[in-house]
């Protein structure tokens, strides 16, 4: 069955694993937590807008992955599946180790949550840029220029519960 055909509500049902262990064990090394496809798309847009910016700043909650330390805001690129999101690519579930994998998941999201609240502490605007979000670069454009411009993101989506 072409997975293109499976319903939305059907996403989220676990299914077995297509590869090998060795295969999949491959795939996950090969997975990077920053210099990633989405972060460039936003780099790529925020340098092209003319804002300066540096990138995962350790001194701050979270490492944030672009830092606009004069304008005080804060860009996060969250990947859709390991942070949780709402969309279709973030309710997938693996069949595989599917308590590890829950667990791991639901780390993210509560670390997340504990990252954004010290940096709304501290003062910093922050916007987090989910990956399916990338797909979309006129919309992604809108949102970035609308957070860079006046602080307020449009359409964002809390993180799950």
């Amino acid at each position: 069955m072409n997975p293109s055909w499976i319903p939305f509500q059907d996403l989220a049902t676990p299914m077995a694993d297509v590869h090998t262990k060795e295969q999949r064990s491959f795939n996950m090394s090969r997975i990077r937590g920053k210099d990633t496809k989405p972060e460039y798309v936003v780099r790529r847009m925020v340098h092209g807008m003319g804002y300066r910016f540096r990138l995962h700043r350790r001194a701050l909650p979270g490492s944030p992955d672009l830092v606009l330390a004069r304008h005080r805001k804060v860009i996060f690129v969250h990947g859709c599946f390991w942070h949780k999101h709402r969309c279709k690519y973030g309710r997938v579930r693996p069949a595989t180790n599917a308590e590890l994998w829950e667990k791991k998941r639901q780390g993210n999201v509560e670390r997340d949550r504990r990252n954004l609240k010290a940096l709304r502490a501290m003062g910093w605007k922050i916007l987090v840029v989910w990956e399916c979000w990338t797909r979309d670069r006129a919309k992604l454009e809108q949102r970035l220029r609308s957070f860079l411009e006046d602080g307020t993101p449009q359409n964002t989506q809390p993180a799950p519960r």
